[in-house]
Parts: C-alpha cells; structure tokens; sequence
C-alpha cells in the first residue's frame, strides 16, 4: 500500500497495487509538476477529499484531469476522464513519504515527442 496526501492534508490518496516501476514524464504539464507517477488501474486507487477541495485542469485533447488542491496547490492526481477507453489513472508518490517508494525504479517516459520509455 502506498499513501500521500497534499501539505495542508486535505487531498489524500491510497494505491494498493503491486507497481514495477514509478514514471518520470517530460511533456510539458509533467516537467512543469515536478510530478513522479505511480499508474494503477482505476479500482487500486481510492482517493479521499471534500467535494470541492481540488481544482481539475485538463487541456489538448481533454483525455486528462490533473487534481491540484485549492487549499495549498499540490497536484495529487490525474484522473481518465475516459475510462471505457483506459482503465488507468495516476498519483503524484511526491507526496508520500520516501521510505514508501524508495526500492521503486523511476522510468524516465518521452512524453514530449516519442510516446516511449527512454531506458
């Protein structure tokens, strides 16, 4: 089980799945989020807020969501705002404690151009 939650605690996330590696993406939201990505299947993931309490953004093609707390500005998720075309969503593992992820390898993922891992 791996948790998180934002600084001020208000957006909080639990992923219980067996992961092989987190994910490093370069395009152009991820580079600027600083965001590491743990992908799971839609039911691994249960995340708990307020009705409200983030604020969704989603741009291009409008496949994504990405979750910000309004309160204190961390990004903690995305969401597939297609879910019959991909059973996939993501947190943000910036905001668990280290310790939870540290035996995880990081993939290096080309989503500016190739769509391809990068090792």
């Amino acid at each position: 089980m791996i948790s998180g939650e934002c600084h001020c605690g208000a957006v909080s996330f639990e992923l219980d799945a067996q992961l092989e590696w987190l994910t490093q993406c370069n395009c152009s939201i991820c580079r600027r989020l600083g965001a590491v990505w743990a992908h799971a299947q839609i039911d691994e993931i249960k995340v708990t807020a307020e009705e409200g309490a983030t604020l969704a953004y989603s741009w291009g093609d409008k496949q994504l969501a990405f979750h910000t707390c309004k309160t204190c500005g961390s990004t903690t998720h995305w969401e597939n705002l297609n879910p019959q075309e991909s059973s996939f969503m993501a947190v943000n593992t910036r905001l668990t404690d280290p310790s939870q992820i540290s035996a995880l390898r990081v993939r290096q993922f080309d989503g500016a151009e190739t769509w391809e891992y990068l090792d």
